[in-house]
């Protein structure tokens, strides 16, 4: 796949967003090979814009949490239709679902993880039960999405990770 400028100008984006957001995971990823590194920072990218509907800046400017649901719900809807068109004029929306399109992450990897980000706006506590929810959407498929990117990322077509992987 050849990049554009405007893939190469979202992929940007997306290193900024890990860069500023976290330092040693930043630096982290400047270990990994030059096949799965910006794929990895295109995920995280996404993931952190998630995370601050519903817990950080959006909050911080006030807004209302119906309207952090909207957002997130939006941003949600989006990164679905930019996987199926290949193309958001969101820069870190376009740059995760170009990996997505990619490395084969897909709703199974995807919904889990809103779902959590929605738990933030409406949950105080946990039972057991939704506590494993909560981290399986919030940082287990997270890691399932990088697995993604491990396996397929540069490969001519994505396939699933091994079982013992999983």
């Amino acid at each position: 796949m050849t990049d554009t400028l405007y893939d190469e100008t979202a992929a940007a984006a997306a290193a900024s967003v890990i860069r500023a957001y976290s330092t040693s995971f930043g630096l982290a990823t400047n270990l990994l090979g030059s096949r799965v590194r910006r794929h990895v920072r295109n995920v995280y990218a996404l993931v952190r814009v998630a995370d601050e509907i519903v817990d950080g800046a959006a909050e911080a400017a006030g807004v209302p949490l119906d309207e952090q649901r909207s957002v997130l719900d939006a941003l949600e809807t989006e990164t679905y239709a930019a996987i199926e068109r290949g193309f958001s004029a969101n820069l870190i929306v376009h740059a995760f679902a170009r990996t997505a399109r990619e490395c084969g992450i897909g709703r199974v990897h995807i919904e889990p993880f809103f779902d959590s980000m929605r738990t933030d706006l409406d949950t105080a506590e946990h039972d057991d039960a939704s506590h494993d929810d909560y981290v399986y959407g919030s940082a287990e498929v997270v890691g399932l999405m990088c697995l993604q990117v491990f396996v397929n990322a540069g490969a001519p077509s994505p396939r699933d990770p091994a079982p013992a992987l999983v």
